[in-house]
């Protein structure tokens, strides 16, 4: 999906410099590219920021348990390595944000724009026909944004969590810190586990999406 963007070179980066989306949508117009495709782009692109998410919080997970059975040596050093594995996780959760956000900005105008030329047919028949087509989409983008959401929502109160152990982690570089958060162990796989799922489940939700609009434009 993201050979769209590319194949609109210099004069698609011109319109994107311009800060104007309609400037960007009508770039992307002159490539052949409608507000349905570019939805799907960005659908696609947020699939893959939580598939990314997803597998370094995999790896912060690891990490943390790594950190709660070390015995003897640079604690410190593993500190760093939490601390760096944390900072990932943070960085690709605004990642999946900003997708996220991408999505909802195209499918807005994407369903403003559809309602509105609705009122252009003339034919009642093609009319109705239209309204049924939007009423679909519209239908299996909310399945979409609510997987999504729902995997969101699950990313602070996670991130948060997981701060909360590395800040400890840094102000008691000592073997009761470790036995400390060893005792926690369980819980934070617990909320890794649940967001990993509801991502999981908002990845299969993309795939069905990007799946069932190639069908429709074929």
């Amino acid at each position: 999906m993201r050979r769209i963007v590319m194949a609109a070179g210099g004069v698609l980066a011109a319109a994107l410099l311009g800060g104007c989306q309609s400037a960007y949508y009508g770039t992307m117009e002159k490539f052949g590219y409608e507000k349905r495709d570019i939805l799907v782009n960005r659908v696609d692109d947020a699939r893959e920021a939580q598939q990314q998410a997803k597998k370094q919080f995999e790896s912060a997970l690891e990490q943390f348990i790594a950190v709660t059975n070390f015995s003897g040596g640079d604690l410190e050093q593993q500190y760093n390595k939490l601390k760096s594995e944390f900072d990932d996780c943070e960085s690709r959760a605004n990642t999946v944000r900003k997708r996220i956000a991408d999505v909802e900005r195209v499918a807005q105008d994407l369903f403003s724009e559809w309602e509105k030329e609705l009122t252009q047919y003339t034919s009642p028949e093609l009319r109705r026909s239209s309204q049924s087509q939007l009423n679909t989409t519209r239908a299996r983008y909310r399945e979409l944004i609510g997987a999504m959401k729902r995997a969101e929502k699950k990313l602070d109160p996670v991130l948060a969590a997981f701060h909360d152990r590395v800040l400890f982690l840094k102000h008691n570089l000592n073997a009761r810190a470790i036995a400390s958060l060893k005792a926690e162990r369980a819980k934070i796989q617990a909320d890794i586990t649940t967001l990993v799922a509801d991502m999981n489940r908002s990845i299969a939700e993309a795939d069905r999406f990007i799946k069932d609009m190639s069908a429709d434009k074929n």
